[in-house]
């Protein structure tokens, strides 16, 4: 997982990019604490559990792959019968 800041408000997130849809992000902080976004939704009743994605944290992480801070990573699965082998996830 690579860090990456936010644009708007500065909360930092570890994040794991396995396709252009799959996006794996590791809040290091309380999201309702730490994201502006989440915070005036909680203000308004609709905590973090129910909203999907912070907007402005989704257009950092996509500014970070097009500038080639964030790449793709290649998940993988251990195969069966082996601790040590592991194979690309499909």
């Amino acid at each position: 997982m690579q860090p990456v800041e936010c644009g708007a408000c500065g909360n930092r997130v570890l994040v794991e990019k396995y396709s252009s849809t799959h996006t794996s992000t590791q809040w290091l902080e309380d999201a309702e604490t730490a994201c502006a976004e989440f915070r005036d939704a909680a203000a308004n009743g609709t905590h973090s559990m129910y909203v999907r994605t912070c907007g402005a944290l989704t257009e950092s992480i996509d500014e970070a792959v097009a500038e080639g801070r964030l790449g793709e990573s290649y998940r993988t699965v251990p195969v069966s019968g082996s601790t040590a082998e592991v194979r690309p996830y499909s």
